[in-house]
């Protein structure tokens, strides 16, 4: 599940797929999902450069993005970034490369093989409403947080 094999920027030409500011990374995620929620609060919060833009996957953007790339939500999150599209570890690899300073030292857990990674991503996803619950949408973003979704 690592780098989706669709040509860059090939949302563009999807006419379901809504027109955003592309410019930025874009990182879709479950915002009823207390851990990717929180997740999402919690990568806001630091990156005080604010490189990283953020849609909730239950929003026309993010749904339109996953039908585009065949995904399915309750599998991965979504990280759009140079037209590119990542899930799992590898977007997370990624996200830390965008991220940069000492972002770039959590890049470090790529040297687990990928496919290692992404059976325990996998085994967190297919858990997490179990293991960490569900949160009215989005509750879990500050009123600042929230301004910066798309």
């Amino acid at each position: 599940m690592p780098e989706i094999s669709k040509s860059p920027y090939s949302y563009r030409q999807d006419s379901a797929v809504p027109e955003y500011d592309d410019r930025k990374p874009l990182f879709v995620f479950d915002g009823i999902c207390v851990l990717c929620s929180g997740g999402a609060s919690w990568l806001m919060k630091y990156d005080r450069r604010a490189r990283v833009n953020f849609a909730p996957a239950q929003e026309v953007l993010g749904q339109t993005l996953y039908a585009h790339y065949d995904l399915i939500m309750d599998e991965s999150y979504l990280l759009i970034a140079n037209g590119r599209a990542y899930t799992a570890t590898r977007g997370y690899v990624e996200l830390f490369k965008i991220l940069g300073g000492p972002w770039h030292l959590l890049r470090a857990f790529a040297i687990v093989p990928e496919c290692l990674r992404d059976r325990i991503y996998a085994l967190i996803a297919r858990n997490r409403y179990r293991w960490f619950g569900k949160t009215e949408y989005c509750t879990l973003l500050t009123k600042d947080q929230r301004s910066r979704l798309l």
